[in-house]
C-alpha cells in the first residue's frame, strides 16, 4: 500500500521538481541539505538563498528579450526592483549584480538609494522610480537626489498637489511620470485605486499643468493593478485602457517614451503551481505593439517593478514539531516551535499560503493534522495548502523529531512582522541565515541575525537601559 509521506507527494504532484528533490529520507531545496542546516543552526530558522534572486531577474530579462525580438518591438526593457518587498542590504547587493533599476515607495527608500550610490552598487544611469503618496520628507529626499545630480530619478505623480511640491524643492528641469488610477476588480470594496490619477483626467492634467511648463519633462506613464499580471479578462481589459491612454498622451507629449506596467508576477505557492510567464509577456508586448502601430506612434520603453517575483522564491522557514495535541476524535494539532503570526504574518493577515513540506521522515506513514503556533492567540494556526483543504505530514512520533519547511517566503514577511522589534506574545524572532554559492557551486552559509533574546525584548520595552 502507498502509505508513506513520499507516496502521498508523488501521487499528488509531479515530483521531484526544479528546486525540490529527495536525498534518501530528507528534502533538499536547490541541492541544499536542509537537515544539515537544522543540525548546524537549530530551529526555528529562517534562511535566504541568494542565488535565486539573480536567477529570477535574469529569467524575466530573457522572457522580455524573447518577446521583443519575436514581435519586432523596437524599444528597451528596464527591470526595476520594488524595494518594499524586502529592503535588506543583502537583498540589494545580490539584486544589483544584474544591471537593474530601482522603485521606491517612501522617504527612507531614498536614503537606501543614496547608500547604494555611495557604495557603487548603482550609478548615475540607474533609474530611480519614486512611487507612492508623497509628503514633505519624501518630497525633500527626492529633491535632494535630483539636485545632487541623479537625473534618472523619476517621481511618479500620484496626486495633483505633488507637482507644486516637487517644483518648490527641485532646482532646474526634471523628469516625471504619471500614475494611472486603475479600476479595481468587481469583488473589491471600492471601484478605483486610491493611487494615481483617473484615466479620463490624465491628458487634461498634462495639458493644463505640464505641457507649457519648461521645468517638467514627462517621460513615463505608470500602470499597476492590485491583483497583478494574470491571464484574466479583467487584466487584459485594464491593460487595453492603459495603452489607449498612453497613445492619447504620446500624441500630445513627444517626450513621453516609457510605459511602466508595474509588477505582480505570481510566484510558486504550491507544487501544483502553473503559470506561463513567456506567454503573458509575449501577449503584453504584442498588444502594445499592435495598438501603437495602428495609432502610428512609437512603441514605449517598457519598465517593470517586480518585488515578490525578485525575492519571494529565495526565502524559507524551518520549524520543529514540538508536540501533538489530540483535541477531539478528528483533530490533531502539531505545535511548531515558533509563531505563524510572528514569522509568517501573511498566513494570518491575508490567509496567504506558501509551499509547505516535511524536511525529514519522508519514508514514514502520514496523517492529517492542523499546525498551531506558540502564541495564546486562536488565530495562530495554518490549516490547509493552496490546492488542498488539509495538511498531511509524517505521523508524529516523540522519539523521531519531525521538521517542516515553508518555502518561497522571501517577500514582505520580515518587514510586516516587524524585524528586530516586538512580536505578538513576545515570541522571539528566529535566527536568520544567508546561503550563497560560489562560482564553483560550493555552498557557504552565514548568520545574518541571531534569535532574539529576552534582553533584546526588555530593552525595547524600556525595562533595561539601551547601551
Amino acid at each position: 500500500m502507498n502509505t508513506k509521506y513520499s507516496d502521498l507527494i508523488n501521487q499528488t504532484y509531479y515530483f521531484p521538481q526544479e528546486e525540490f528533490k529527495l536525498s534518501k529520507d530528507n528534502l533538499q531545496f536547490h541541492n541544499i541539505d536542509l537537515m544539515k542546516l537544522v543540525e548546524q543552526y537549530g530551529t526555528p530558522l529562517k534562511f535566504t538563498y541568494l542565488p535565486q534572486i539573480s536567477e529570477n531577474i535574469n529569467k524575466a530579462k530573457t522572457w522580455f528579450r524573447n518577446a521583443m525580438e519575436k514581435n519586432k518591438y523596437e524599444a528597451k526593457y528596464y527591470y526595476c526592483y520594488c524595494t518594499k518587498s524586502s529592503h535588506f542590504e543583502y537583498i540589494m547587493n545580490e539584486a544589483f549584480k544584474n544591471n537593474i533599476h530601482i522603485e521606491t515607495s517612501s522617504a527612507f527608500d531614498v536614503n537606501i538609494v543614496e547608500n547604494l550610490l555611495e557604495n557603487g552598487k548603482i550609478n548615475k544611469s540607474t533609474y530611480v522610480i519614486c512611487n507612492g503618496f508623497k509628503r514633505d520628507e519624501y518630497i525633500n529626499n527626492i529633491a535632494r537626489l535630483i539636485n545632487n545630480g541623479h537625473k534618472n530619478t523619476i517621481p511618479i505623480i500620484d496626486n495633483y498637489e505633488e507637482l507644486d511640491l516637487l517644483q518648490g524643492e527641485i532646482k532646474g528641469k526634471f523628469k516625471i511620470g504619471i500614475r494611472i488610477a486603475a479600476e479595481e476588480e468587481p469583488k473589491f470594496e471600492f471601484y478605483t485605486s486610491r493611487l494615481g490619477i483617473g484615466y479620463k483626467n490624465i491628458v487634461s492634467f498634462y495639458k493644463k499643468q505640464i505641457q507649457e511648463n519648461d521645468k517638467l519633462e514627462l517621460k513615463m506613464l505608470h500602470f499597476f493593478i492590485n491583483t497583478g499580471i494574470n491571464d484574466t479578462s479583467y487584466y487584459w481589459n485594464e491593460l487595453v485602457k492603459c495603452i489607449k491612454v498612453y497613445i492619447a498622451l504620446k500624441k500630445e507629449c513627444p517626450t513621453l517614451d516609457g510605459l511602466n506596467i508595474g509588477g505582480g508576477f505570481p510566484i510558486k505557492n504550491s507544487l501544483a503551481f502553473e503559470y506561463d510567464y513567456q506567454y503573458m509577456i509575449d501577449e503584453i508586448i504584442n498588444q502594445i505593439k499592435i495598438a501603437c502601430d495602428e495609432a502610428e506612434v512609437d512603441v514605449p520603453n517598457i519598465f517593470t517593478e517586480f518585488g515578490s517575483f525578485t525575492v519571494g522564491e529565495s526565502g524559507g522557514a524551518i520549524y520543529q514539531i514540538l508536540y501533538q495535541k489530540q483535541q477531539n476524535d478528528r483533530e490533531k494539532w502539531n505545535m511548531i516551535d515558533s509563531s505563524f503570526i510572528t514569522t509568517l504574518p501573511d498566513t494570518w493577515a491575508i490567509n496567504k499560503r506558501f509551499i509547505m513540506l516535511a524536511i525529514n521522515r519522508w519514508n514514514d506513514t502520514y496523517e492529517r493534522v492542523l499546525l498551531g503556533g506558540l502564541t495564546c492567540d486562536s488565530d495562530d494556526y495554518y490549516n490547509s495548502e493552496q490546492n488542498m483543504n488539509a495538511i498531511y505530514l509524517p505521523k508524529y512520533n516523540k522519539e523521531k523529531p519531525l521538521y517542516i519547511g515553508f518555502f518561497n517566503t522571501g517577500a514582505y514577511q520580515e518587514t510586516i512582522g516587524g524585524y528586530g522589534g516586538l512580536h505578538h506574545c513576545l515570541i522571539p524572532q528566529p535566527k536568520h541565515i544567508l546561503i550563497d554559492r560560489d562560482e564553483n557551486g560550493i555552498l557557504a552559509t552565514e548568520v545574518f541575525s541571531e534569535q532574539q533574546t529576552s534582553d533584546d525584548v526588555l530593552k525595547i520595552l524600556g525595562y533595561k537601559k539601551k547601551m
